[in-house]
């Protein structure tokens, strides 16, 4: 047993690396605007250690964790109750600590891109083209919310044939999209989602002309990169809407706040805090 205990309620955001994390601003002005006092903490992941990096905080009667790369995968691993989003995304960004000791595993980034989406952009979905680049993590845990807006098709493109036969097997009879890779992407759509991690390393995607419809939103998953190679390729088209990620970070943190305490707190002053202009 732990000789010293958090005297509050205590969190934090887990990753390898973690120090560019914006999760403890963003997580502490949701505690005070709901009027909670909160500990938010940075703790780095050493390479196999974390099941025995979260043992110690919750040792110390921590309530819950927010995980970032590379560790969603072992907080899916970690918990002893998952939910679907979870389940279908083999990876769990928020890890809730109950007294009874199970660990209740959710994903939220899925249903944070659509929120961003839908309501700060003002976007509906329903009968939309759309079009996801990438399949992986992030596709998975998204198609599902993204099918329950509607859209008029979903296409996912990614340069491995493997992993789109993967993703088709584990959401079938769940999620209806088409598939294809770069030399074969063809067609416009409302809608275009980066789920690669090509603008991480400032790569461009072997993208077709006219892939963008008139009035398109191209909408890019990395947050605070300013206009990345993704977002350039899609103001080159003449596309007038993008943006990035920073209010999907905003909105998934959201969902995970009310997992923990029953509450969903405003986003709109968070996403002005933490926005980089795009240019």
């Amino acid at each position: 047993k732990a000789f010293f205990m958090f005297a509050i309620d205590t969190y934090a955001v887990l990753g390898n690396p973690v120090a560019h994390s914006k999760s403890p601003p963003i997580y502490l002005s949701f505690a005070q605007a709901a009027g909670y006092e909160i500990n938010y903490l940075k703790l780095f992941v050493p390479t196999g250690e974390f099941a025995s990096t979260v043992d110690k905080f919750r040792a110390l009667g921590a309530k819950g964790i927010n995980i970032t790369l590379p560790c969603k995968g072992d907080a899916y691993h970690y918990a002893t109750v998952r939910s679907e989003a979870a389940e279908i995304s083999q990876a769990s960004n928020c890890l809730k600590f109950t007294a009874d000791g199970v660990v209740h595993a959710e994903n939220f980034d899925g249903v944070g891109l659509i929120r961003d989406i839908v309501h700060n952009h003002h976007t509906p979905l329903t009968g939309k083209r759309v079009l996801i680049l990438g399949a992986g993590g992030a596709t998975r845990g998204l198609l599902m919310p993204l099918q329950a807006e509607q859209p008029a098709s979903i296409t996912v493109c990614n340069r491995d044939q493997s992993r789109l036969m993967a993703l088709h097997e584990l959401l079938k009879n769940k999620v209806a999209f088409d598939s294809c890779d770069y030399p074969h992407l063809k067609g416009e759509y409302d809608v275009v989602m980066n789920a690669t991690s090509a603008s991480l390393s400032q790569v461009a995607l072997p993208l077709p002309d006219k892939l963008f419809a008139k009035d398109a939103l191209a909408y890019e998953l990395v947050y605070g990169k300013g206009l990345t190679p993704f977002l350039k390729q899609a103001q080159a088209q003449g596309v007038k809407r993008v943006a990035d990620g920073v209010g999907m970070l905003a909105e998934q943190a959201a969902e995970a706040f009310h997992f923990w305490y029953g509450q969903r707190p405003p986003t709109q002053e968070v996403i002005r805090m933490l926005t980089v202009p795009l240019r």
